[in-house]
Order: structure tokens, then C-alpha cells, then sequence
């Protein structure tokens, strides 16, 4: 009988049956059962051998089990090289935590990342809500915004409890004041235009203009907080109602004036005292460090480096000459200064009127005008002035007597409000030429523009002297329409005057026309009739 054929029982292809393409794989196919069963295998792939004869004893299966218990041993041995192997094991231990401290440290990473774009996030939506850093050293009270609430409105000043507060009341944004105020060692940009004029003594005066911005924000604190604020009667500089005249007045007829002066006047005044100012009118620390941070300024070094400007601070910061609020700032600081010398003058029997920072003291009487008495009055005067923190000009103490020319702030004072004949006899000389010759290469004092140079000494006289100084003001203006000059609308008023300029309006020089002297009648001609009073009689031209 035949035997029926044995059905093959079905091939299960092994990963090591796959044929190697390199010899490296071929060794590790190796390694990683063993000979043997690599041989079978190909054997069985290349179909010298039978994936399974069905036989009890099949040596292909037991050559299959040996490869995979030598593979299961082969397993063992690594994991017990391990285990026993401390150096490896260490390594290993190493690798974990070095991977896993890489893990965590950029996890921290990125949550401080966020954390700090959080923060920053925050710090902008506050800083376009408060000022809380203004530069180096000023940065200390602008969390401080208790006010006196009582003391400002019964002053009738603003209430503002934070700088935030201040900024609305202007009308600008927060980061517009912050832009206005910022102290900075070394700026890019400077808030103020720096220039000279030249002293009447000698030197120069550093002049500086506030930026359109800036001046704006200095207008206010002016009208809306400093104006409100009464200062001294002995005061007349810079004052509405106030000028040099008024300051001239009480020494009309005096047997002896005392005109002092003080050295450095506005530079004096720094930063902590203006700060100190605004907080004893009630407001709080931090609106007082941004009004005076706002009305002062350091002196500055410009420096050029590598095709750019800086502006270096040389110093505190300051009241700047040229600042519209710098005027009554010194006005309300000199409060107590006033008040201590105007107890001296009268205790001394003398009156007593400051125009800036011009001293004056007059009396009546030969026992006043003694020279003991008057060292006395000097000595004391110096004493106060240095206790509230100024400084007696040396140079600039003038001791006058009857039996000269008394001159206050520019006015004499001998026996009414006038003059210096002198001066005047030299415009009229010069708006005579100007008359009959025209304005080419003349000049009048220190001006350029020699319009407005007559219009302002002719204010002045009328301001003065009435019945002398209208006449000329009509003549000059008459020389305007003549001419086709436009002058622009002084923008100061008398009050605000300053006393040099007071001064050197009095004692300016004129240049005339070579072939004419101002000052000798027979070499001038008959000057042409005023336009506006054309039915007048003409009189004959004199300088006095």
C-alpha cells in the first residue's frame, strides 16, 4: 500500500532568515544565535533542507531551540555584566540624571521665559499707567502720593495725588511727562537750546530756551500752580501789576540808595530745593519730584563721538535761566529772604523792594546815611542772605548819596521817576538821523534789529516818564509805518523785565551817522515834521 504523503507543515520565516547584505550583518546574525542555526537556516531559505520533515527527532528544531536559548543566555550574561559592572553602572545612573536635569532645566527655562514675558507684559501696561522710575537719585518718593488735600484747596491749587494725575491735568500722556522729566547722566536729546549773551560787566550769560514742549509744560505749572501762590510785597520782578517802576517808587526823594546784588541767582536754586518747595504747597513727594524735574536742569557738556551728540550732566540739576517758571519759583523761594530783610530795613529805618535778583535799600536822613550805620546794614544783610542759602555779589554793592544820580533797577530816583538824560539826549540824536536819513548803519545799543531797539527804549521812557516817552513812541512808530516795519507782539510783559536788561536799556549806546554828533546841536539840521500832528508849529530840534 502506498503511503500517503505527509503534509508540510507550514514555514515561519524567522528574522535571521532574512539574507544579510553586508558581512557585518552576516557576524551579527551570527552573535546573535549561532552557527549552526545560521547555516540551517540559509539551508532551509535556499531549499537544501526541509522547513520540516515531520520526523520525531527534527534536528532543524533543535537546532532552533539551541539558537534561542543561546540568545536567551546571551540576554542573561549582559544584563548580570551589568549589574555586577559598577562603573557601568554608575555611567548609566550618570546619563539618567544628566538627561533628566537637561529635561528640567528647560522646562525652567522656558517657564521663567514666560514668566519674565509676563512680567514684562505687565511692567508696560503699568509703566503707560504710572511713573514709577525717573532716572538715578530722583526715583525715590514717586511712590509716595500722599498729599495735603486741606492746604491745596485753600490755596486754591490743584489737587493731584499721583504724577498720574498731574499728567491728565496737563493734558498729555503719561509717557509724555515721563519723556519731559527723565534724568539722565547722558542724554541723545536735550529739552533745552543753549546760548550766550554777553554780560554788562563783562563774561557771558548762558541762556536756556525750553524746547516747545517742554516750555508748554513749564506754562503751566506757572499759571495754573506758582501765580496762585502770593509772594512777599517787597517783591516786583516778574509779577503781573509789578514792574521796574513799581520797584523804584518807594525810593523817590531818598538821601541814600544801597543797590546789591545776588551772585548766581538762578543757578543757586537746585533741584531739592525746588522739590521742597512744591511739597511744602501740599502735594505729594512724588508730583513735587516731577514738578521740579520738570523746572530744572543740569549743566551739560555736548560731546561729539563717532559722528553722534551727547548732552553729559556736569553737576546737580538746577533752575535754568530762560524757563518761564524759573522767575516765580525764585520769587516764592525768597519768601522768608523778603520777609527777614524787610524786618532789617525797617529795624535799620530803611525801605526795602527786591527785583529779582536785585537788592535795594534807600533811606531818608543824614543818620542813616552814616557810613557806621551802613557797614552795619551791609554786614547783616550778607548774614541772611547766606542763611537762606544765596550769596552777596561782591562787585556788585553800590552805596549812592545824594548829590548823584540815584538809580534804581535803571530809573533815577533822585527826586521823581526819570531817566538818564545822558541816555536819552543819545536816542533822541539817533532818532533824529533816523528821521532824516534812514535806518542804514545805524544802531541803537545792543540790538540788531534797530526798529524794535527804539519802539523798546521809547516804551520804556513812557513807561517811566508819560509826558517824554509818548511823544517819542509816536515818532518811532510813525519811523515803522514810514519804513513798512512790522515788529512781532512782545510776548513779556513790563513786569517781567529782568534787571540786567532793564539796565543795559538805559545805558545803551548808540552809532549815528559819522558826519553829525549826536550830542552838539550846531552840526544837526532841521529834523522832518511828525506825520501825526501835521497842523503843528515846527520847533526847533534840540537834545534837551
Amino acid at each position: 500500500m502506498a503511503r500517503a504523503p505527509e503534509r508540510a507543515r507550514p514555514h515561519v520565516t524567522s528574522p535571521m532568515s532574512r539574507q544579510p547584505s553586508t558581512r557585518e550583518e552576516l557576524y551579527e546574525r551570527i552573535r546573535n544565535s549561532s552557527k549552526d542555526e545560521v547555516i540551517l537556516e540559509e539551508m532551509v531559505r535556499l531549499g537544501f533542507w526541509p522547513a520540516s520533515n515531520g520526523q520525531p527527532n527534527d534536528p532543524a528544531d533543535e537546532i532552533r531551540r539551541r539558537g534561542e536559548l543561546q540568545r536567551k543566555l546571551a540576554d542573561l550574561r549582559k544584563k548580570v555584566g551589568r549589574l555586577y559592572n559598577e562603573q557601568r553602572l554608575i555611567a548609566d545612573q550618570r546619563k539618567q540624571r544628566l538627561a533628566e536635569s537637561r529635561r528640567k532645566r528647560q522646562e525652567t527655562k522656558e517657564r521663567r521665559e514666560r514668566e519674565r514675558q509676563q512680567k514684562a507684559a505687565l511692567w508696560n501696561q503699568r509703566k503707560q499707567r504710572e511713573l514709577l522710575y525717573l532716572g538715578e537719585g530722583v526715583s525715590g518718593g514717586l511712590l509716595e502720593r500722599k498729599a495735603d488735600q486741606a492746604r491745596l484747596v485753600g490755596a486754591g491749587l490743584p489737587v493731584m495725588a499721583g504724577p498720574e494725575a498731574l499728567a491728565a491735568s496737563m493734558g498729555i500722556s503719561v509717557g509724555a511727562l515721563r519723556f519731559l522729566a527723565y534724568s539722565r547722566r547722558v542724554a541723545r536729546i536735550s529739552h533745552y537750546r543753549r546760548f550766550t549773551i554777553p554780560k554788562k560787566t563783562g563774561g557771558k550769560r548762558t541762556i536756556s530756551a525750553p524746547m516747545p514742549r517742554l516750555k508748554a509744560a513749564q506754562h503751566w505749572v506757572l499759571h495754573n500752580i506758582l501765580d496762585k501762590v502770593p509772594v512777599h510785597e517787597a517783591a516786583h520782578g516778574f509779577l503781573e501789576r509789578r514792574s521796574i517802576v513799581t520797584n523804584a517808587v518807594p525810593h523817590v526823594g531818598a538821601d541814600i540808595v544801597i543797590n546789591l546784588d545776588l551772585k548766581d541767582f538762578f543757578p543757586t536754586v537746585t533741584y531739592a530745593r525746588v522739590k521742597g518747595l512744591f511739597h511744602k504747597l501740599g502735594y505729594s513727594e512724588s508730583v513735587a519730584t516731577v514738578l521740579a524735574l520738570v523746572c530744572t536742569e543740569p549743566d551739560v557738556a555736548e560731546i561729539e563721538l563717532d559722528g553722534n551728540r551727547y548732552y553729559a550732566s556736569r553737576g546737580p540739576r538746577r533752575l535754568p535761566q530762560g524757563s518761564p517758571a524759573s522767575p516765580a519759583i525764585t520769587n516764592l523761594l525768597c519768601r522768608r529772604l523778603d520777609r527777614r530783610l524787610q524786618g532789617l530795613a525797617r529795624k535799620h529805618g530803611y525801605q526795602y523792594t527786591r527785583y529779582a535778583d536785585d537788592l535795594t535799600f534807600s533811606a531818608r536822613g543824614m543818620m542813616t546815611a552814616r557810613s557806621s550805620a551802613v557797614g552795619r546794614l551791609l554786614r547783616d544783610v550778607a548774614d541772611i542772605v547766606e542763611h537762606e542759602g544765596f550769596a552777596v555779589h561782591p562787585e556788585k554793592t553800590r552805596v549812592m548819596r545824594r548829590g548823584r544820580r540815584l538809580e534804581v533797577t535803571g530809573i533815577v530816583v533822585n527826586d521823581k521817576l526819570s531817566v538818564d538824560r545822558k541816555t536819552l539826549r543819545k536816542f533822541r540824536a539817533t532818532l533824529f538821523q533816523v528821521e532824516r536819513d534812514g535806518p542804514d548803519g545805524k544802531r541803537w545799543g545792543e540790538s540788531r534789529d534797530l526798529m524794535a531797539g527804539l519802539l523798546g527804549y521809547a516804551s520804556f521812557v513812557a513807561m517811566v516818564d508819560p509826558q517824554k516817552g509818548r511823544p517819542l513812541v509816536t515818532r518811532v512808530k510813525a519811523l515803522h509805518r514810514k519804513h513798512g516795519y512790522r515788529a512781532a507782539a512782545p510776548k513779556r510783559s513790563a513786569g517781567s523785565t529782568s534787571t540786567s536788561a532793564a539796565r543795559s536799556v538805559t545805558q545803551s549806546a548808540t552809532v549815528v551817522s559819522p558826519n553829525v554828533d549826536p550830542l552838539n546841536p550846531s552840526t544837526a539840521s532841521q529834523p522832518e515834521p511828525d506825520p501825526d500832528p501835521p497842523k503843528k508849529k515846527k520847533k526847533k530840534w534840540k537834545l534837551w
